[in-house]
């Protein structure tokens, strides 16, 4: 599939009707941050798991697909597993099991893998609901709104769209290389060649992205574009009844969370050892 299609297939969960796909962005925004900051916040791992059931909650509220969302998940989760599952073998503390050449696992070591791995799940499933939710391009008005500078939220807004057309762009240069029969794993060939071959390929992609951030910017010029010119529009849209229950019961939420740490959960433990 192409990037075209695969931001086509993207951006399609965002056209879904549902009482939380209506909300104003800015409102998703700030709720979904504020509840990857408490994730990050908290050390208590049931914690995160109760928080872990309120956004699946809201994925079956949005109509999603739970299966699909799962699916996100997992495929980026191994970017921030790796450093997570090396914790065991690194962290100081009680050694509970020796592996060949005097490499130690630590129970301090897993139980902080396991609330790195918490950590992770939590934030990976707000980024996949802020993406279901919302299209790219109200993401980046929705920074716009809440303040972020014109010229970054432009710099954003453009750069998420580069992203597909510049993978399109390597696609096309990876297929050529295909059909004339160079394999960039192939170990018959001179390492020093392919070393080459990638760089000319990385050579022309940055040639592509300068041709088409010229063509682009003359276009804009074209059509009016200048230093004040304002991308978006609705700036001052009032905050609904809708939005406020879903940022008060967001913070209803997390507030009864903290309560129950403080006053209820002060010594739970997990995996055996007291919460960091």
């Amino acid at each position: 599939m192409s990037a075209e299609g695969q931001l086509y297939k993207l951006e399609k969960e965002t056209m879904k009707e549902s009482v939380l796909h209506s909300l104003d962005g800015r409102v998703k925004l700030i709720v979904l941050i504020l509840i990857i900051i408490y994730a990050v916040y908290t050390t208590n791992i049931y914690i995160l798991g109760l928080l872990e059931i309120y956004l699946v909650t809201l994925i079956l509220v949005s109509n999603l697909s739970l299966k699909t969302s799962a699916l996100k998940i997992l495929l980026i989760i191994p970017f921030g597993a790796s450093i997570a599952v090396l914790q065991p073998f690194v962290h100081a503390g009680t050694i509970i099991y020796t592996l060949p050449l005097g490499i130690h696992v630590t129970s301090q070591g897993v139980m902080f893998m396991v609330l790195l791995l918490s950590r992770l799940v939590v934030s990976l499933t707000c980024v996949v609901l802020l993406s279901s939710w919302s299209s790219m391009q109200e993401v980046a008005e929705s920074f716009r709104k809440l303040g972020l500078p014109r010229d970054f939220s432009m710099v954003f807004s453009l750069f998420i769209r580069f992203l597909f057309m510049f993978y399109d762009e390597l696609q096309r240069i990876r297929n050529a290389q295909t059909t004339r029969n160079f394999d960039i794993f192939n170990q018959k060939i001179d390492y020093m060649w392919r070393l080459r071959q990638v760089a000319y390929t990385v050579a022309m992609m940055f040639l592509r992205s300068y041709e088409r951030g010229e063509s682009v910017y003359l276009s804009m010029l074209s059509r009016g574009y200048s230093d004040n010119s304002e991308l978006y529009s609705d700036r001052n849209k009032k905050i609904g009844k809708s939005e406020y229950y879903f940022i008060s019961t967001t913070f209803l939420i997390i507030i009864c969370l903290q309560i129950l740490v403080v006053f209820f959960l002060p010594k739970t433990v997990y995996l055996g050892v007291p919460t960091l």
